[in-house]
């Protein structure tokens, strides 16, 4: 049955062919060869600039650049030719007669699945050979002829023939069944895995067509630059704490993906915090008429509430057309620089923000999804983008003779395991650059590979928080001055203190203030606890009123073999109504914020030492009403 998609296709293919042949009327082909000399990595997509040199003719030529991205951006490619001969046109298009090349894993898999079909077909032959020995077994149990009889002698050997051989065939029945029963399991695997490597489909090559004339016989060299879809980095960190005495070590990363279906071999790489595909375009204000509630619609809001409790997320991306796994997906925050992709298994993990209130799931070919955070496990389906596959690109673009120069310095390789590599710094008016100065190889294959990209000693103040009367436990915050001299962007972080690994956090570099706070988690050497004195909480009338006290003694203890600053932070109650007042018997120094309730301490805790706080109010109130103090 031929489905509309491949209709589709074939007519795409027709009209492909009777282009080219119209053009080779009066171009003469010539294959440019070109290679990936170097890339930016933007957030999302990659500028992939390569070069290449060919002869070309006396006259009109078409040089023929194959075995590109199928996710090249046409709008984005530009081209410069050096030598005596004059660019006409550069036209893209797609060639599914030349599909992309699969991966040398790809190819590994398929003969390991080659080797299992073969080992099935001869375990399934051994089947046959037993059926027809069982056949030919049963059509000779007869003992001796119609008039002639047997001797029990003779019968007690045939039946234990009988016996042993029939208990051989099975027996052998069902170990070859269970054979082929754990070959069929072996094959499931690395089919799926092939469908993983390489997300289930064969994908067109594209190619770029240059059209030029010459005067005479002349070699030219070219510089090709085209954006590329299905590649991107994640900006990571570890933040590293010696002590409190220590600056921070902060060690900047690139978490990068591609999957633009050719590698990049050795290629000079850069990191950029720009991103092309976001509009650069200055929003208008549009009039703001103020009707009546009921003649108003209001836009949909996500709820960011849920994430301060959540913290985190993961789930698994799967297809919706078969429910496999869909390895390579982009996962982002909202709004952020924080994302991941999904890995072999189409699992990821996310470390949220404060104020994240949605997902958005994209990848090449399929649709993008966003949806609301609503819970730690957010599990979701694709579906085929309909739109993507029929869209096919043959307009070309540039005009005769015209190219524009495109400088693209930086470098960088990446491996599976994070190096320590040289970097240099390059801000631009708009953006900033990481430039890495050792080549490196990324294949193909959608894994995320990290990419250490520079580090920092970064002098920080140290604060310890408690809030005792929610968590007995007390959080260290790093504050840097004067944080944006080192270009950072949001992105989670992975956090060590004291050598020992103790969670992640996300770094907030969206923030607007001066100074950038960095949760380093929490710290078991410093016992904060909070208990009620009884003989400070007591109830009594006075006249139409009754007056109710509570009182709470706060200890800090500093286990430490170093001093530390300790905020704490309580609260007393507002009063909400006139009828109720609330006085302050005892905050042992601490200073209370009218507005809120909220008390503060601000301790310096020498080592090996603890402070005892009070905290005692009282609250008048008509005897005859009831109110909730605990």
């Amino acid at each position: 049955m031929v489905t509309k998609f491949t209709l589709m296709k074939l007519q795409i293919l027709f009209i492909l062919l009777i282009t080219q042949q119209s053009f080779a009327q009066s171009f003469k082909e010539v294959e440019l060869k070109s290679n990936i000399k170097e890339v930016t990595v933007f957030l999302q997509s990659a500028q992939i600039t390569r070069a290449g040199k060919a002869f070309i003719a006396a006259g009109k030529s078409a040089l023929i650049i194959k075995g590109l991205s199928p996710h090249i951006d046409e709008k984005s490619i530009q081209v410069k030719g050096i030598g005596n001969f004059t660019i006409l046109s550069v036209n893209h298009r797609l060639n599914y007669l030349s599909e992309t090349k699969r991966s040398a894993k790809v190819d590994s898999l398929f003969v390991l699945i080659s080797q299992i079909d073969d080992a099935i077909a001869i375990k399934k032959a051994r089947l046959e050979v037993l059926k027809i020995t069982l056949s030919l077994l049963n059509a000779n149990k007869s003992l001796g002829g119609q008039n002639t009889g047997v001797s029990l002698t003779q019968l007690k050997q045939a039946v234990d023939l009988y016996d042993r051989e029939l208990t051989n065939i099975k027996t052998e029945e069902l170990k070859v069944n269970a054979a082929i029963t754990k070959l069929k399991a072996s094959r499931e695997k690395l089919a799926l895995q092939v469908n993983e490597v390489r997300n289930g489909k064969e994908l067109p090559t594209s190619e770029i067509v240059v059209r030029v004339s010459a005067k005479t016989k002349v070699q030219g060299s070219f510089k090709i630059t085209y954006l590329a879809a299905n590649a991107g980095w994640f900006p990571k960190y570890d933040v590293r704490v010696k002590d409190v005495q220590s600056p921070i070590a902060l060690n900047y990363k690139a978490d990068v993906y591609q999957n633009t279906g050719v590698d990049w071999k050795n290629v000079k790489l850069k990191f950029s915090n720009g991103n092309p595909n976001q509009s650069g375009t200055v929003p208008n204000l549009n009039t703001w008429f103020l009707n009546y509630a009921r003649n108003t619609r209001y836009a949909i809001t996500y709820n960011t509430a849920i994430t301060s409790v959540l913290g985190s997320v993961s789930g698994r991306v799967t297809s919706a057309e078969d429910g496999m796994p869909l390895p390579g997906v982009n996962v982002v925050v909202k709004g952020t620089t924080i994302g991941t992709v999904t890995n072999t298994d189409g699992l990821y993990s996310l470390t949220l923000p404060t104020k994240a209130s949605a997902l958005v799931f994209s990848f090449i070919g399929l649709a993008t999804q966003e949806r609301a955070i609503n819970g730690a496990r957010m599990d979701v389906q694709l579906y085929a983008d309909v739109q993507q596959l029929s869209e096919v690109v043959t307009t070309g673009y540039g005009k005769p003779g015209a190219a524009s120069r495109i400088r693209i310095r930086g470098s960088s390789s990446i491996s599976k395991k994070s190096k320590v590599i040289q970097t240099t710094t390059i801000e631009n008016q708009t953006t900033v650059e990481f430039e890495v100065k050792t080549p490196y190889s990324i294949k193909s294959n959608g894994e995320k590979l990290t990419v250490d990209l520079t580090s920092y000693d970064i002098e920080s103040i140290y604060e310890y928080y408690a809030v005792p009367k929610l968590d007995k436990d007390a959080f260290l915050i790093a504050r840097i001055i004067n944080w944006d001299q080192y270009n950072l962007l949001e992105g989670e972080a992975n956090l060590y203190f004291e050598d020992a690994y103790v969670g992640r956090s996300i770094l907030e570099a969206k923030s607007l203030s001066d100074t950038l706070n960095i949760s380093l988690g929490r710290d078991k050497n410093i016992i904060v606890g909070r208990e009620k004195v009884d003989e400070f909480s007591k109830k009594r009338t006075v006249g139409a009123n009754k007056i109710d006290s509570r009182g709470f003694k706060i200890i800090a203890r500093n286990k430490k073999s170093q001093p530390i600053k300790l905020t704490i932070l309580d609260q007393i109650p507002i009063a909400s109504l006139s009828d109720i007042s609330i006085s302050q018997d005892e905050l042992s120094g601490g200073k209370l914020d009218v507005a809120t309730g909220e008390v503060r301490w601000e301790l310096n805790l020498a080592a090996k030492s603890q402070k005892e706080l009070l905290l005692k109010y009282s609250v008048k109130y008509p005897k005859k009403e009831k109110v909730i103090l605990e």
